[in-house]
């Protein structure tokens, strides 16, 4: 797709299908004072003039997609084993990748029509080097509720204060294991302290919780879930164990899938949360602890009746669902590829017959 018929197709327009209030594109020079009086008045306007939810972005299911997710990059600083294949990926050429200026521009769109929560992510996006300005932008968003990020930690500590100051709300840290030698084995690379660090930092501005994401695999890790749980007693971080996922190249097998029951057996005591609609995760609260475990089982229960997410990779494809065996060119149908949606991703014994992409460009 080429840069000028890009330039075409994202031109802002105005949309019948929605009567949410303007949202206007970030405006270069105008002071911050001024900034967050317009802010106010379109917000309290919004809360005036609530609207039903955009057509745009709701498939033949019903359901209403609010959450994007925006792959920054393809590249990543570490090479995990179960998202990087050993010998490596060809990425896209930079000129094929979405502009900084696309992707605001996307986004303004996408909040237009409805989306309250965006995630940033890379493969590593705080290797991005104007990540700190793209929040910036969209915390000017009218409408956006969430600004997130998905990270490996190694940058978050030195990154943290200045993403706070522009507006980041929600963070995700990546972490499989509490013992460095075996991080090292699984990210490739020495960084265990400095993903610690980062931990410690966002709970002292008080991101709570701060989510930390680990993919479970047995033989692996399993053994560390007391580990995980003694990291939670005293800090306030929702610990999310993610069942082994398939994409190509990370030698999915059943036999690598954890179970929810494997938990109770270990934690009887285990007190159940309340569920949100359109939650991944299945929450529970150990008594004593601050902090909170979830598990998100994608594959053996899978959460698709209920899912509000849509992913745009770092060379402007849409992704309707990780498991999905197509895309479509985002900048040509966006509202068509949300309505082909499909109700619930391939069960697991369907796998071996799809064709997927390697996590690392899809973008986590």
């Amino acid at each position: 797709l080429c840069r000028d018929q890009a330039s075409r197709m994202l031109r802002p327009t105005p949309r019948s299908c929605s009567s949410r209030v303007p949202v206007m594109p970030p405006r270069p020079g105008e002071s911050l004072q001024a900034a967050s009086q317009e802010l106010s008045r379109r917000r309290q306007f919004s809360r005036e003039h609530e609207a039903p939810f955009s057509a745009f972005l709701t498939d033949s299911f019903g359901r209403q997609h609010s959450y994007l997710r925006i792959s920054l990059l393809e590249k990543c600083n570490l090479r995990c084993q179960y998202c990087m294949p050993e010998e490596g990926v060809p990425l896209t050429p930079k000129a094929n990748l979405l502009t900084t200026k696309e992707i605001l521009t996307l986004a303004w769109l996408f909040v237009k029509e409805g989306v309250e929560k965006i995630w940033l992510m890379g493969r590593e996006p705080l290797i991005q080097p104007d990540e700190v300005d793209i929040v910036a932008q969209l915390q000017r968003l009218e409408g956006l509720r969430t600004i997130g990020v998905t990270t490996n930690g190694i940058s978050l500590a030195r990154l943290l204060p200045q993403l706070q100051r522009a507006g980041l709300s929600a963070i995700n840290i990546s972490l499989d294991t509490l013992v460095p030698a075996k991080f090292e084995f699984i990210v490739r690379r020495k960084a265990f302290h400095k993903v610690m660090e980062g931990i410690h930092k966002a709970n002292e501005p008080g991101y709570n919780p701060v989510k930390v994401n680990c993919v479970m695999t047995r033989g692996l890790n399993e053994d560390e879930l007391l580990d995980f749980a003694a990291l939670i007693k005293g800090l306030p971080l929702d610990v999310a164990f993610i069942e082994y996922m398939p994409f190509d190249g990370n030698k999915w097998n059943f036999k690598k899938m954890e179970m929810l029951e494997t938990v109770w057996q270990l934690w009887p005591e285990l007190e159940k949360l309340s569920e949100e609609e359109s939650r991944t995760a299945k929450a529970f609260k150990i008594p004593g602890f601050q902090g909170q475990i979830s598990f998100i089982m994608s594959m053996s229960e899978h959460f698709c009746g209920t899912c509000n997410r849509l992913q745009i990779t770092a060379d402007g494809n849409l992704k309707v669902c990780l498991f999905g065996n197509s895309e479509q060119e985002l900048l040509r149908i966006i509202g068509a590829a949300v309505g082909r949606k499909k109700q619930q991703h391939a069960g697991m014994f369907s796998i071996s017959q799809m064709k997927n992409w390697p996590m690392i460009l899809i973008g986590g």
